[in-house]
């Protein structure tokens, strides 16, 4: 088939065409966080779930030991804990009381003393009983003042040992608190609200921490993959601009993640719909994709076709006025897409050329037109 294009002036957008498919916006791999053998599988594949709820269950005897003894550890030094805080408040108790009665005393003595020197100035008593009390106060009084000093002592110690005690008792409850964290991870959940895609594990089987063990689709928002040439690998990158056309309704999407690592000559590109979504969109299904790669521009543009294919873009077979003969006419190809290529040379707006057929003219040069 024999088709004739025009050069035109025209808004000229460099754009890709790929197939895209529908994939969930986020898929969480789930992992688990304790050794144990599957005890029970709550949740089926393709369950719909919410955030926390359970998907398994494990079993590990050795960790239910070890969270036993984490608890008999704790509540020994509890006990431990408010028995010596009984002691200390009772030794407490006792020091002041003592103190009490050793004040009181100081100060019967020193009224009494202050009498014996009335009765000492009276002629009562002699200077021998007059000292020998004198002697008793002064006693009475470091005695009194050393145990007041002890009791300062005994109360900054009991402060300090209180203290070091809660640290110890704290350091225990921390252990016992994570013990009884690592029991609550035996109990697999949901991390978000989603689609259970897989479960890989049976009941009985032995797992290791960090293990897979199953996976959820976040379904609130989807997300289009495809995959590009590496030819555009240096100029597409996140936040360029597309579209997809669904039931005559154009929909814009945005690039949100660009893979660098080519495979088998292409790279992997995630997008976003920015706006709205096409109605009943499902996993799987596929979409024609166009990336813009930059603004429309006004360029000299041909239709496209398989003369690209055999002459490389070098010539092209261009019309006469009259239209009854075409001529081989060099030509310099820009850029280019799906449906146009840019013309850099060669043509003006309002050449008409032969852009289909190349495979019958051979190495003619000129072509004669009925």
């Amino acid at each position: 088939n024999l088709i004739i294009g025009e050069a035109t002036s025209d808004k000229f957008l460099e754009y890709v065409d790929v197939e895209g498919v529908v994939q969930p916006i986020l898929t969480i791999q789930i992992n688990a966080r304790e050794a144990g053998s599957v005890d029970q599988i709550i949740a089926e594949e393709g369950t719909m779930m919410n955030k926390g709820d359970t998907i398994l269950t494990l079993n590990n005897p050795d960790l239910i030991r070890t969270i036993e003894d984490q608890q008999d550890e704790w509540e020994k030094q509890l006990i431990s804990y408010q028995e010596k805080e009984i002691e200390m408040e009772q030794k407490s108790i006792d020091l002041q009381q003592e103190t009490l009665q050793t004040t009181y005393e100081l100060n019967r003595l020193k009224k009494s003393y202050a009498l014996d020197e009335e009765e000492f100035n009276m002629g009562v008593k002699s200077k021998a009983q007059l000292e020998v009390a004198r002697d008793e106060f002064d006693y009475k009084t470091r005695s009194t003042a050393l145990q007041l000093e002890g009791l300062r002592h005994d109360s900054a110690a009991t402060i300090l040992r209180r203290e070091l005690m809660k640290n110890d008792l704290e350091r225990e409850r921390k252990k016992f608190e994570r013990a009884r964290e690592r029991m609550e991870d035996l109990i697999v959940r949901a991390p978000l609200s989603g689609q259970l895609s897989f479960v890989k594990v049976t009941p009985g089987q032995q797992i290791q921490s960090t293990e897979a063990i199953a996976e959820i689709k976040v379904l609130d928002q989807f997300k289009i993959h495809t995959s590009l040439s590496e030819y555009y690998i240096d100029r597409i990158t996140t936040g360029l601009p597309a579209t997809i056309t669904w039931q005559n309704k154009k929909f814009p999407l945005r690039i949100t993640k660009v893979v660098p690592e080519v495979k088998d000559r292409n790279f992997d590109v995630d997008l976003v719909f920015t706006e709205t979504s096409p109605e009943n969109v499902r996993i799987g299904k596929s979409f024609r994709v166009q990336i813009e790669l930059g603004q429309p521009e006004e360029a000299l543009v041909i239709p496209r076709g398989d003369f690209f294919q055999t002459t490389g873009g070098q010539w092209i077979y261009k019309l006469n006025e009259s239209g009854t003969k075409a001529r081989k006419t060099p030509i310099s190809i820009g850029r280019q897409n799906p449906q146009q290529y840019e013309i850099t040379g060669g043509l003006q707006s309002g050449d008409k050329v032969i852009v289909t057929g190349y495979s019958t003219f051979g190495d003619a040069e000129e072509l004669i037109l009925k």
